[in-house]
C-alpha cells in the first residue's frame, strides 16, 4: 500500500457505502456473523458490494466460518478479500486461501506484545494481519466494541506480512494511533457511529478526513 489505507467496517447501507466512497475510503467491510448488530446476510452483501467501483476493495468478516458459509459469500463474486475474526488457526487460514483463491486477513487480538509476536504463525498463511483489541474474556463479539490497546507495543516491530490497526480507533485519535505505529492501514467501525450498528455519513466523512490530514 504506497498511500494510507482506510477502511470502513461494518457497513450496512447504501446510503452509508456511498459516504464511505466519497470520503475515500480504499476499503469496505461487510460483517457476515448473526450475532453482530452489523451483520449482513449474503444477498443483502452482493447488493452493497456489486456497485463498488475496482479499486475500492470489498472486505467480508467473518468469525470461524463453515466451508458453506464460505461458499455461500464467494458465490457473490463481490468480494476481494476475507477477513477472518475468530479463532481460526495458521492452517485454516491458509486452507480458506487456497480452496477459495481470494486474499485472506487474519485478526490479531492484541493486549501484550507476546500477541503480536505470535501472530508470526500467520506469516504465509494469511494476505495481511489486523492488530485489533483483545476484548473481555467470554465477550459476544470478537471486535466492533471501541476497545483499543496500547498502541505503543507495535513500535519496532518487523512484520513480513502487510498489517493494519483496528480497535478503538475515531475520529479524535487516528492521527494520532498513526503517528506511534505508521500503520499502512486503519480500520474503524463503531467510531463511526450514532449507534451500535448504525453508521453516521458525518463521522465516516470527519474519520477520512482525520487519518488523511
Amino acid at each position: 500500500m504506497s498511500r494510507l489505507a482506510i477502511k470502513i467496517c461494518g457497513l450496512s447501507t447504501p446510503e452509508t457505502v456511498g459516504a464511505a466512497m466519497r470520503a475515500g475510503a480504499t476499503h469496505l467491510g461487510f460483517v457476515h456473523f448473526p450475532k453482530s448488530p452489523r451483520h449482513v446476510e449474503a444477498d443483502q452483501l452482493r447488493a452493497l458490494a456489486e456497485p463498488v467501483p475496482f479499486h475500492i476493495e470489498r472486505v467480508a468478516v467473518l468469525v470461524d466460518p463453515t466451508d458453506d458459509i464460505l461458499i455461500e459469500l464467494a458465490a457473490t463474486n463481490a468480494l476481494t478479500a476475507l477477513q477472518l475474526h475468530g479463532k481460526e488457526s495458521p492452517e485454516r487460514a491458509a486452507a480458506i486461501r487456497q480452496r477459495f483463491a481470494i486474499p485472506v486477513w487474519k485478526a490479531i487480538s492484541v493486549k501484550t506484545r507476546a500477541d503480536i509476536d505470535a501472530a508470526k504463525a500467520y506469516n504465509g498463511a494469511a494476505d495481511l494481519l489486523l492488530f485489533d483489541a483483545k476484548t473481555p474474556e467470554g465477550a459476544a463479539l470478537p471486535g466492533g466494541m471501541g476497545l483499543r490497546f496500547d498502541w505503543t507495543l507495535l513500535r519496532g516491530v518487523a512484520l513480513s506480512a502487510p498489517w493494519g490497526l483496528s480497535g478503538g480507533l475515531g475520529i479524535d485519535n487516528v492521527a494520532e494511533a498513526i503517528r506511534i505505529t505508521g500503520a499502512p492501514l486503519v480500520d474503524v467501525s463503531s467510531g463511526v457511529e450514532s449507534a451500535p450498528g448504525i453508521k453516521s455519513v458525518d463521522k465516516i466523512m470527519a474519520f477520512c478526513n482525520a487519518a488523511s490530514s
